[in-house]
């Protein structure tokens, strides 16, 4: 039997989330979106694609609108895709041909290990290895960025941890208001995400305060397979003139240099953000974007 026949859509009610959590746990590409509470929180809906006996899996994060099902992205959920061990081109390809044709629009980020001969649009995210000494570390860092660490703490800012969440997505909601993209439920659900992680040990956040307590940048990282997501970013116009962002992924690094930890900066194709991350010695990784329109062509209009 081929390994397009051995690819089962299950949907989310027979899903077995011991077997599909411990793929994830044990696939090379593993990433902390492809957890079953993770998708449970942050998706609206979600069903799969399940080879075998859990070998490899997909997760399809779904809604409907107009009577349409749809395949989307959901909230601070860089990438999904496939995830088991020994990934193929072939298998990859028979996974994408598998997804059921009730989907009548897909737009969903793969990760880095699915590129394949239908990966027609490639993204950029950024990630930086933290395996080595600091001063290692910070050697490659850009002289801009050198200025900006060293601006931020002579101006009297300081490093703070363990601050709250909820004034992190505030200061997030302010700064993307007019951006658009992020709902209330989309912050509501992080947040619940967030306890759920922080509870595992998986979650930390930081932020730069200036001399008087007053936050001018933040984040929040969540923590799997030995990568650190730079998952929920506040930054206040203060902090962008002070290098209070720029402070912060320093201390970040300066915190963890040595271990066994990839700094993952989740993107991004928009190229001041790349220069951002590109400045403290990034490398550029490039993971599929998946766009199919099923509806007919009267209906090609249709958007989620």
């Amino acid at each position: 039997m081929g390994e397009q026949n051995q690819i089962q859509y299950i949907t989310y009610e027979k899903i077995d989330n011991t077997k599909w959590d411990a793929c994830i746990d044990a696939a090379p590409n593993g990433l902390i979106y492809a957890y079953s509470y993770y998708l449970d929180t942050m998706a609206r809906h979600w069903d799969a694609l399940v080879l075998g006996d859990y070998e490899a899996v997909m997760p399809l994060t779904w809604n409907k609108k107009f009577g349409f099902y749809y395949l989307y992205q959901p909230a601070f959920t860089a990438s999904l895709g496939i995830f088991g061990k020994g990934l193929s081109e072939t298998l990859i390809e028979n996974f994408v041909k598998a997804i059921p044709r009730k989907f009548k629009v897909i737009e969903i980020s793969l990760n880095s290990g699915n590129i394949s001969n239908l990966s027609k649009g490639l993204r950029s995210n950024y990630y930086l290895s933290l395996d080595k000494s600091y001063n290692e570390i910070s050697s490659d860092y850009r002289e801009n960025h050198l200025r900006n660490i060293k601006k931020a703490f002579q101006s009297g800012c300081t490093v703070k941890k363990d601050i709250s969440v909820d004034d992190i997505i505030n200061i997030n909601r302010q700064q993307m208001k007019d951006a658009g993209g992020l709902k209330e439920d989309d912050y509501e659900n992080f947040k619940s995400l967030f306890q759920c992680l922080k509870e595992k040990n998986k979650a930390e956040t930081y932020s730069i305060a200036n001399g008087s307590n007053a936050i001018l940048a933040s984040c929040v990282f969540f923590f799997s397979h030995n990568r650190a997501y730079y998952i929920l970013v506040g930054n206040t116009s203060e902090g962008k003139t002070t290098g209070a962002s720029h402070a912060l992924i320093d201390a970040f690094i300066k915190d963890n240099a040595g271990r066994n930890l990839i700094l993952d900066f989740e993107g991004s194709d928009i190229e001041s953000l790349a220069m951002f991350y590109k400045g403290f010695g990034a490398t550029e990784e490039k993971y599929p974007f998946l766009k199919i329109n099923r509806l007919p062509f009267y209906l090609k209009w249709f958007k989620k």
